[in-house]
């Protein structure tokens, strides 16, 4: 373990070390973020991060998993993901050859046994975080993109660690994997999925928050360059967008500020940068319209707005 900051394969034994040890590694979580993350390293339960896309919640894993200084697996789920993807399948053209090699008057039993054994497997994502003999971070991505099948499916990995092999039997996890879910909350997932599950809800950041969110990424960028950007973004977010803009565009548009050497953000600037933060064309309409012309009256003299 090369940095000195994490906390390697040990249990971290509070919500502040699980705070402190994900703020080391560039995360910045809220109070409720660390207490459920301390809690599903203690519990060994999975957690089901729900909240619109963009607020870090896929981050949050990759965060943990540089805190616990362990492996992170990923399962990105998507519409018609089934289990030959998600926890094996057998390598049938290995079979095959295996079956040619076999002496001709080979009985079907003996093959069968030879061909259903581990070099024939082809281990997915569930079944390496299963089968893995060091502990690591699973994350499974915005599962509300699969269906109830797959998530009837999933029951046996986040109930009891193990996954059933009809050929072999059980395989069942020797180290307990830190698991989380996550989801956009594009639609409702099922009771059975979430019983299994301790619950985090993640939202946009407060204003403080983000600020000091984007002050970690961008730690040359005026402080009054940033105080202005959070603001911004905030505004736009509370319009009727598509696509509201994520923490991370904040601080893409935070860098693309620094770069080019803004002392302010004022309505050119604004409306050059924009699409750094705005990634759909009836979305920049709305934003120049409604922000770009506030930005717009807040520059104006006071003698020369209107009473």
């Amino acid at each position: 373990m090369s940095n000195g900051a994490r906390v390697g394969a040990a249990i971290p034994t509070s919500s502040q070390q699980v705070a402190d040890g994900l703020r080391s590694v560039g995360y910045l979580p809220s109070e409720s973020t660390a207490l459920v993350s301390y809690l599903a390293t203690k519990l060994g339960k999975p957690v089901l991060v729900e909240g619109p896309a963009g607020v870090g919640k896929t981050e949050l894993a990759k965060a943990l998993a540089r805190y616990l200084d362990r492996e992170l697996i990923r399962l990105q789920c998507y519409e018609g993901l089934d289990e030959a993807k998600a926890l094996y399948e057998w390598n049938y053209r290995k079979q095959l050859l295996r079956i040619q090699a076999e002496a001709s008057d080979a009985g079907w039993e003996a093959v069968q046994q030879d061909i259903f054994g581990e070099e024939f497997l082809l281990a997915r994502p569930l079944m390496s975080a299963i089968a893995s003999e060091q502990p690591v971070v699973l994350l499974i991505d915005e599962i509300d993109k699969t269906d109830q099948e797959f998530e009837a499916m999933l029951l046996e990995v986040l109930s009891d660690f193990q996954i059933s092999i009809p050929e072999l039997g059980k395989v069942s996890s020797t180290t307990r994997p830190v698991v989380l879910l996550t989801s956009n909350n594009s639609r409702e997932l099922t009771e059975a999925l979430k019983r299994r599950c301790l619950y985090l809800w993640l939202d946009y950041p407060a204003l403080e928050h983000e600020l000091e969110i984007v002050k970690l990424h961008a730690p040359d960028l005026p402080e009054t360059v940033a105080q202005r950007l959070v603001e911004v973004i905030g505004m736009v977010r509370e319009l009727d967008l598509k696509k509201p803009p994520s923490i991370a565009e904040s601080i893409d548009w935070a860098r693309a500020l620094l770069l080019l050497g803004a002392n302010d953000i004022d309505t050119q600037t604004f409306n050059e940068t924009m699409s750094v933060i705005v990634k759909h064309r009836t979305d920049m309409d709305i934003v120049a319209e409604r922000v770009g012309l506030k930005l717009a009256r807040e520059a104006e003299p006071a003698d020369a707005q209107p009473a």
